[in-house]
C-alpha cells in the first residue's frame, strides 16, 4: 500500500477531523518505517514534540477504529481495516446526516450520561476515557521487551500508575509474556513478620501465578538465608520450569514495603541484583520487573544497593490543559472545543493542579449535566462540593499530629518547606504535596484551600478548648 493510500485511508477513518501538516509527515513517515529521531532531525522538530504529536495520532486512531492502533501496529491496523471494514465504514458515513469528527461519532454511543461510569480506579482496557501522557506508554512497552529490564512506575494515589501498568501488562501478553501481578497492599500484616517469612509468601504466589506447584522447602536453606534461597527458588526452579517466554514481575503498590525497614533494606537490593543478574546470565533475561509505588523510599540504602537508581523511572505527570480539552471532548462536553470552553477548563485544571482523577471527577458530574463548571469550582473545596468525600478522606489521614503539623507549615506559605524525610514520604504518598528532596509544597489549590479551612478550625477548637481548661 503506497503512501497516498494511508493518506486516504485515514481521512476516511477519520472524517472532520482534519489533521495538521505535521500529522500527515508523522503518519506517512512511520508508515515507512522512520524513527522519531529521524522524522526530527528531517522536520526540525524536537523529538519530544514529534513523539506527542504520533502519541495523540494513534490515539485518535485508536478511538475512530476501537482498536489499539500504535506506531509499531499501524501496517496491520490500516491493512485490516481496509480489507475487512472499508466498505461498511464508507456505508456508515453516508448514512449520516451533518458533519461529525470520530471522536463525536463515539461520543454519540458511549458518552451518554446514562452510561458513563463513576471514576473509580484504573479506566478499563479500551476504555475511550485513557488519556495518553506521551511518551510514557511507548517508553514502558518498549522497556519491557528488553530482557532482565527494571521499569520502576512512581506517583502519588490516584494518579494512573495502575491504569499505566495495566496497559503493559496488556501489551506483554500481546507478545505471549507470561504475567505475574502482586499487589502489596493484599499482603496479610504477619506476612511482613520477618524476611523469611515475606520471602516465602513472595515465592508461593509468584509460584502459583505461574502455574507451578510450590515447592519451597526443597530449596529453602536456613543456613544459607531466606534472600540467597528465594534467588535459588526463582533460578533453579521457577524460571526453569517455565517455557522459553519471558515472565513480566508486575509489583505494584510496593511502597507498603518500605515501611517495614528490616524487610525493605534486604527484599530492595535483591531485586537489584536479579536486574544485574541477567546482564551475565541467560536464566535471568526471562525476567522483566516492574515495581510501582507512591513514593520515594526514606529508607537509607547504599547507592550500589537500591533498585531505584537502576533501570528506566517513569514519573507520571499531571494532565496539561490540551489533555483536560482531550478528556472533556471524550465524556461528550463538545464546547472544551472551543475558545471559551478552553478558557473555563484552564480555571479546572489550575484548581487540582491537572490531577487526572480529579479533573475525571469534575468532568464526570459536569457530563451528567449536575452543574455549571463555576459552580463546580466555587464550591470544590466545601462541604457541598463534588470533592467532599476525597477531601474528608484525605483529613482522615492526616489526624496524626507530625503531619497534621508538617501540613500547616505547608498551607502557611506559598514558599516551598523543609520537612523530616517521613513526613515528606507520607504526604507525598497521599498525594497531598509534591516534593523537590524533602521541600515541600500543597499538590494543587483545591488541598490549599481546603485545608486551610479544615487545620483553622482544628486549630481554633483547640484553642478554645484549652482555654475553657485554664479557665
Amino acid at each position: 500500500m503506497s503512501v497516498e493510500d494511508i493518506l486516504q485511508a485515514v481521512e476516511k477513518i477519520l472524517q472532520d477531523k482534519p489533521l495538521a501538516s505535521i500529522q500527515w509527515f508523522v503518519l506517512s513517515q512511520s508508515w515507512l518505517g522512520k524513527t522519531y529521531s529521524e522524522m526530527a532531525e528531517a522536520s526540525g522538530y524536537g523529538n519530544n514534540y514529534i513523539k506527542e504529536v504520533g502519541s495523540e495520532l494513534w490515539q485518535d486512531l485508536s478511538v475512530a477504529l476501537g482498536k489499539r492502533v500504535t506506531k509499531k501496529n499501524l501496517h496491520l491496523a490500516l491493512n485490516k481495516y481496509l480489507q475487512d471494514n472499508i466498505g461498511d465504514r464508507q456505508n456508515q458515513i453516508q448514512q449520516k446526516s451533518g458533519e461529525e469528527s470520530s471522536l463525536e461519532m463515539v461520543s454519540s454511543d458511549f458518552f451518554s450520561a446514562s452510561k458513563i461510569e463513576f471514576p473509580s480506579g484504573p479506566v478499563p482496557l479500551g476504555s475511550p476515557l485513557y488519556i495518553n501522557r506521551p511518551p510514557l506508554e511507548e517508553l514502558v512497552c518498549n522497556e519491557i521487551l528488553h530482557p532482565g529490564c527494571l521499569i520502576r512506575i512512581k506517583a502519588p494515589r490516584k494518579m494512573g500508575k495502575s491504569s499505566l501498568l495495566n496497559r503493559m501488562i496488556a501489551y506483554a501478553r500481546e507478545q505471549s509474556y507470561q504475567i505475574v501481578y502482586l499487589d502489596f497492599q493484599e499482603a496479610d500484616q504477619d506476612v511482613f513478620g520477618s524476611l523469611d517469612k515475606f520471602l516465602r509468601w513472595f515465592c508461593v504466589n509468584v509460584s502459583r501465578q505461574l502455574n507451578l506447584f510450590p515447592c519451597l522447602d526443597d530449596f529453602w536453606d536456613t543456613e544459607m538465608g531466606s534472600k540467597v534461597s528465594c534467588k535459588i527458588y526463582f533460578e533453579a526452579y521457577l524460571l526453569q520450569y517455565i517455557d522459553c517466554s519471558p515472565v513480566v514481575l508486575a509489583l505494584n503498590e510496593v511502597h507498603r514495603v518500605f515501611e517495614y525497614p528490616n524487610i525493605a533494606q534486604d527484599f530492595l537490593p535483591m531485586l537489584r541484583f536479579w536486574h544485574e543478574q541477567a546482564k551475565q546470565d541467560q536464566i535471568w533475561q526471562k525476567l522483566r520487573m516492574v515495581v510501582v509505588h507512591t513514593t520515594e523510599i526514606y529508607i537509607p540504602l547504599n547507592l550500589n544497593q537500591s533498585p531505584f537508581n537502576v533501570g528506566i523511572t517513569i514519573t507520571l505527570p499531571p494532565f496539561t490543559l490540551k489533555q483536560v480539552e482531550n478528556l472533556a471532548l471524550r465524556y461528550g462536553l463538545h464546547c472544551a472545543a472551543d475558545s471559551e470552553g478552553t478558557k473555563h477548563l484552564a480555571h479546572l485544571q489550575a484548581m487540582v493542579g491537572g490531577h487526572p482523577y480529579l479533573v475525571s471527577l469534575a468532568l464526570y458530574h459536569l457530563c451528567q449535566k449536575e452543574m455549571t463548571l463555576e459552580m463546580l469550582l466555587e464550591t470544590a473545596s466545601t462541604p457541598v462540593g463534588i470533592y467532599n468525600q476525597h477531601l474528608r478522606e484525605l483529613l482522615t489521614l492526616l489526624q496524626e499530629p507530625e503531619l497534621m503539623s508538617a501540613m500547616q507549615q505547608i498551607i502557611a506559605t506559598d514558599e516551598k518547606v523543609e520537612l523530616n524525610a517521613i513526613a515528606a514520604y507520607k504526604l507525598e504518598s497521599m498525594g497531598l504535596v509534591q516534593l523537590n528532596g524533602n521541600q515541600a509544597h500543597a499538590m494543587c489549590e483545591l488541598y490549599r484551600l481546603y485545608f486551610s479551612q479544615q487545620l483553622g478550625k482544628q486549630n481554633s477548637a483547640n484553642s478554645s478548648s484549652t482555654f475553657s481548661s485554664n479557665f
